[in-house]
């Protein structure tokens, strides 16, 4: 899915104020227009109201989104996040339905995704049905040293 340039400003705002740089996981502006060139990969916007959009702007900030990449049956969340000043009011748990949506839409029937171990979104993704499935030792490094791990999450979808 091509993105309009002001969505993939949208996107990098968010990701500047969300991803802690400890942990290096955000992405360059130059990444993520590359991966939505390719034509598999697609994005989500949520505004402040929580109301998910494809490629259509939300009204008002924008205080979350959702990359995602879809191989065959599958779909994988790359990157997911809510601005800091918006978390606990219900956005990440509206972006990820309306991803998983989005994805059974496309003919997804299982959804993966890989967090760093300790990421407080685990939660939320235990609560939309993801279960862990495999464990990469020592995959992250973080800026000031430790290696953490990544666990990789799986959710069958419903019929």
């Amino acid at each position: 899915m091509l993105a309009e340039a002001d969505d993939v400003d949208r996107i990098m705002a968010v990701m500047a104020c969300a991803f802690d740089p400890e942990f290096g996981e955000a992405w360059t502006r130059r990444q993520v227009e590359d991966a939505l060139i390719l034509g598999n990969c697609h994005y989500l916007l949520a505004g402040v109201d929580g109301v998910t959009t494809g490629a259509m702007q939300p009204a008002g900030p924008t205080a979350g989104f959702a990359l995602s990449r879809t191989s065959c049956d599958e779909e994988e969340l790359l990157l997911f996040a809510v601005a800091p000043e918006y978390r606990g009011c219900g956005i990440g748990e509206g972006l990820l339905a309306g991803f998983a949506e989005a994805a059974r839409h496309r003919g997804a029937v299982r959804l993966l995704l890989e967090m760093r171990r300790g990421n407080p979104a685990e939660s939320l993704y235990r609560r939309h049905g993801f279960v862990p499935v495999g464990v990469r030792k020592n995959y992250y490094r973080t800026l000031s040293g430790p290696r953490l791990d990544a666990i990789t999450f799986v959710r069958t979808m419903d019929a």
